[in-house]
């Protein structure tokens, strides 16, 4: 067995077994990283159902709150990624630390957090491109039409060399950054609207805790949690960077201080831009439909938009939204079939899962995840669910919880990982920030629970999702409970595997 491994065990690896090298550098990564995050969908999605249902004029300083809380995650993160450098990524973070089984526990809930996140845009992706093709070019399609022609074009991208699809979603990602940053520095260097920038009304902390975890601002923090998933894929990518242990730890760092700050930025400026002290009611009647407030939440942004800089970027940025989905799509899917490849490389799922094509891309990984998908797609328009109401809401707030429940396990084996060996002794790098990520983490996945039916569409009848905390339906439930559910079935397998032919397999990837 090798110990103290620096990469995976690509090298020795036969060909079809690896991943092709040297394909990235740290733009690269954080074009995916920054994709998955999808900021515009966000800014039109949750920042004005975390104002509403939130604390009002401070959601901008909820979302720099959990960038921070993210942010001092990445320094244990990128500690341990000066050791790992594989595509199993939280699997072996996890795995060295806490041990192979545990490590198996947390690929199963990475995985599935993939999985339900890529499902949940596809079908966001599928209403809003039905809506935006039949107002603008009068091209009538159901959403599950939209949804199979983005799967079949991710798919194709996704067995592609990975440098095709960074460079893809490098440019849709800077048009969706250029938009959301034109948008905030004309309105901050306008000054804002009626009431002025007002810093102290978005950023103070007796501002944004007000009405405290289980009331608005515990609201607000549940959604800016829910808008930074996607972050933590930095270290997926790793065999296939130039230079990992120096590339990850930057890609991670700019990653996430790019997106706390496009958040915070740009939400700062629609909150200024319409007024601080009437914030509330404005976006509640700015996203109105039929009298329904929040039933058009990118309506906020675009008016924004229209007012201050002109009626082309509203027009501009309900396109860019498209775009940012299928980035997102993108993504995940490579994501996805990564740590499917990772997975069947170290023999915890079939080892077919581990082969790549000749551009070096995990096809069979990105073939699997998609099969998937598409059986989920049919399932939901066999069914008639609502691809918004509930494959967006049921699938997105299950992979939030699924991701900070593994960042959790990730910060403790990186506490466990060097105590044990001493390899690194900064104490603020190895236990001071990973112990404070641990707290800021549990909150955040208690804040994600116990607003679930808020998040999830799934609150139990005759309850107020704003004013309880859990009152779940069933299904809520269910939800809620998933993510352990398939720990618990990870670390059974991982068990199992261990005592198998595979226990060398496995201990190599986490070593």
């Amino acid at each position: 067995m090798t110990t103290h491994r620096d990469s995976a065990p690509s090298h020795g690896s036969p060909p079809g077994e690896s991943l092709k090298s040297n394909r990235l550098g740290i733009a690269g990564i954080v074009f995916f990283v920054v994709a998955a995050a999808a900021p515009l969908v966000g800014m039109t999605g949750a920042v004005p159902v975390a104002i509403v249902l939130g604390n009002g004029a401070a959601a901008p300083g909820a979302y720099l709150a959990v960038g921070i809380v993210l942010l001092v995650f990445s320094v244990g993160y990128s500690a341990m990624s000066l050791r790992v450098s594989n595509t199993g990524a939280f699997f072996a973070y996890v795995g060295r630390g806490l041990g192979v089984v545990p490590g198996v526990g947390s690929a199963f809930v990475s995985l599935l957090a993939y999985i339900a996140i890529q499902l949940a845009i596809f079908g966001f992706f599928g209403a809003v491109a039905a809506g935006q093709f039949d107002a603008r070019l009068g091209i009538d399609l159901s959403w599950w039409v939209w949804a199979l022609l983005a799967w079949a074009l991710v798919l194709g991208l996704s067995i592609m060399q990975v440098d095709l699809g960074a460079k893809l979603l490098g440019v849709l990602m800077l048009a969706e950054v250029a938009a959301l940053g034109l948008v905030a520095v004309v309105v901050l260097f306008q000054g804002g609207g009626p009431d002025g920038l007002s810093p102290a009304s978005s950023f103070s902390p007796a501002k944004i805790f007000e009405g405290g975890f289980t009331g608005s601002a515990g609201i607000a923090l549940a959604f800016a949690f829910a808008s930074y998933i996607g972050f933590e894929a930095t270290a997926i990518y790793a065999e296939e960077t130039k230079d990992p242990k120096r590339a990850v730890p930057i890609a991670t760092y700019t990653a996430v201080t790019l997106i706390a700050v496009l958040f915070a930025l740009t939400s700062w400026a629609v909150v200024s831009g319409i007024g601080s002290s009437n914030i509330v009611e404005e976006v509640a009647n700015r996203s109105a439909i039929d009298g329904e407030p929040l039933a058009d939440p990118a309506a906020v942004l675009f008016s924004v938009a229209d007012q201050y800089v002109g009626s082309w970027l509203g027009t501009v940025m309900s396109w860019l939204v498209l775009t940012s989905l299928f980035a997102g799509l993108l993504a995940f899917q490579n994501s996805a079939a990564r740590y499917f490849f990772s997975l069947g490389r170290a023999g915890v799922l079939p080892r077919a899962l581990d082969r790549v094509n000749k551009g070096g891309a995990p096809v069979a990984g990105a073939l699997t995840t998609s099969a998937i998908s598409l059986v989920v797609i049919v399932l939901f328009v066999v069914t008639d669910k609502d691809p918004v109401l509930n494959m967006f809401f049921w699938f997105s707030a299950m992979a939030v919880l699924a991701i900070v429940l593994v960042e959790i396990l990730v910060s403790a084996a990186v506490i466990a990982y060097f105590r044990r060996t001493g390899e690194d002794t900064r104490p603020w790098n190895t236990m001071i920030a990973p112990a404070i990520s641990i707290v800021g983490l549990a909150l955040g996945a208690y804040l994600v629970a116990a607003r679930f039916g808020l998040l999830a569409g799934t609150v139990a009848e005759g309850v107020d999702p704003t004013a309880q905390t859990f009152g779940l339906s069933t299904l809520g439930w269910f939800l809620v409970l998933a993510p352990f559910i398939v720990f618990a079935i990870g670390l059974l397998v991982g068990r199992i595997r261990r005592g198998s032919e595979n226990a060398d397999a496995i201990a190599d990837l986490v070593s």
